[in-house]
């Protein structure tokens, strides 16, 4: 089906606002970012954004869904089918390092957050998980990383990459954590994980 012209600009409105919506979001916060400063930096009326997003609740709902589907296509992409527990943790590294602002927020002020939210967050460190766990799972077997369970091997990783994250004003006070010590933690992790 063709979609009309006034279809495609709403479309392309309702995708602007949600761009600008995650950048907000990274910014001044999950649960303080206000709508009309989200309308003003998309140049959109704020009565526009409720137009396509009736609350705002929803409209972060669509923005953390959106942060999850681009955070896992991007790991796809970086992982092939045959690569290791350590290109993995890169390519994860890399994904967040994309949008760190984002993802730091919302790690640091999940708990605030509605259950909705909070579901979509489960579900993006599930898909992250699965990743990570299949691969682990193979060098275990191969003899290449300690044996061990594999949902603590992921939590360990992600504890390990939340916590630099959520004091990043420690860690890398006037820019990225993982541009600037990403590579250290998947060579330190590697180190603990390996026989």
């Amino acid at each position: 089906m063709i979609k009309s012209q006034r279809q495609q600009q709403k479309e392309n409105t309702k995708q602007l606002i949600v761009d600008v919506a995650l950048n907000q979001f990274a910014k001044d916060g999950l649960t303080v970012a206000r709508t009309s400063d989200i309308a003003s930096s998309a140049g959109v009326s704020h009565g526009t954004v409720f137009a396509h997003f009736p609350t705002r609740e929803i409209l972060l709902n669509v923005v953390i869904e959106e942060f999850g589907m681009r955070i896992t296509n991007r790991l796809h992409e970086l992982v092939s089918e045959n690569c290791g527990i350590k290109e993995v943790l890169e390519a994860h590294v890399k994904g967040i390092s994309e949008y760190e602002g984002f993802y730091t927020r919302l790690i640091s002020e999940g708990r605030l957050l509605n259950e909705s939210s909070r579901n979509s967050l489960i579900m993006i460190q599930s898909a992250i998980s699965f990743h990570i766990s299949e691969i682990a799972e193979r060098e275990i077997k191969a003899g290449k990383i300690r044996s061990m369970p594999v949902a603590l091997l992921f939590n360990t990783w992600i504890g390990l990459v939340n916590h630099y994250l959520i004091n990043s004003d420690l860690f890398a006070p006037q820019g990225s954590v993982m541009k600037k010590l990403g590579k250290q933690l998947v060579e330190h992790y590697i180190k603990l994980i390996s026989k």
